[in-house]
C-alpha cells in the first residue's frame, strides 16, 4: 500500500482498517511505514507499507475489493504512474501464480522495489519469491533510498 497525495499516513491507516473490515479477512498485520521517492514518476514522496492478511477471498475478488477501497479514498488514474491518494496492490495470494489481463501473481515488479521488499521483510523475513529470498532481493536494491518512520508503531495483529 502506498500514497503520495493528501494526508498519506491517515489514508494508509484508514485503508488498513478498511481492509481489515472486509468480509473473509482475518488477522491483519501491518509493517512499519516507509518513505520513498516515486519510481519512474514525478511527484511527492510516497509513504508505503505492506499489510499481511489471512483471507478466504479469491484473488480477483480481493483485488476488486482493494480497488473499491482506493476509489473511496479518491484514487484517480489520469495517466500511468500519476501521483495518488492511495495505491493498493496485491503482491501475493498464498502460493498462487497467474497472469491475466486483470491480475498477475506474484506482483511482477515487487522484487525490484525496496519500498515493497523492506516492509515485506519486516513481516516475513524468511519469505522466498520466485526470484530469490526477500533478504537477498532487498540487498540488491540497496541503492534505493528508503526511510522508516521512527514514530510509527504498527498496530498489534488482531485475532478474528
Amino acid at each position: 500500500m502506498g500514497a503520495n497525495l493528501g494526508d498519506t499516513r491517515a489514508t494508509l491507516e484508514a485503508a488498513t482498517a478498511d481492509i481489515a473490515a472486509l468480509p473473509q479477512v482475518h488477522a491483519p498485520e501491518r509493517s512499519p511505514f516507509y518513505r520513498s521517492a516515486p519510481v519512474n514518476a514525478a511527484g511527492p514522496d510516497f509513504l508505503n507499507a505492506v499489510l499481511k492478511i489471512e483471507t478466504t477471498l479469491e484473488a480477483e475478488d480481493l483485488l476488486r475489493a482493494l480497488h473499491a477501497i482506493e476509489n473511496r479514498h479518491g484514487r484517480n488514474r489520469p495517466y500511468l504512474n500519476a501521483p495518488r491518494t492511495l495505491d493498493l496492490d496485491l503482491l501475493l495470494h498464498g502460493d498462487e501464480m497467474r497472469e491475466t489481463a486483470f491480475l498477475t501473481l506474484p506482483h511482477p515488479r515487487m522484487h525490484l522495489r525496496a519500498f515493497v521488499l523492506q516492509p515485506l521483510y519486516d513481516l516475513a523475513p524468511d519469505l522466498r519469491l520466485p526470484q530469490g529470498s526477500v533478504k537477498a532481493l532487498l540487498a540488491a536494491c540497496s541503492d534505493q533510498a528508503l526511510e522508516r518512520l521512527t514514530d510509527d508503531v504498527p498496530p498489534a495483529p488482531q485475532a478474528s
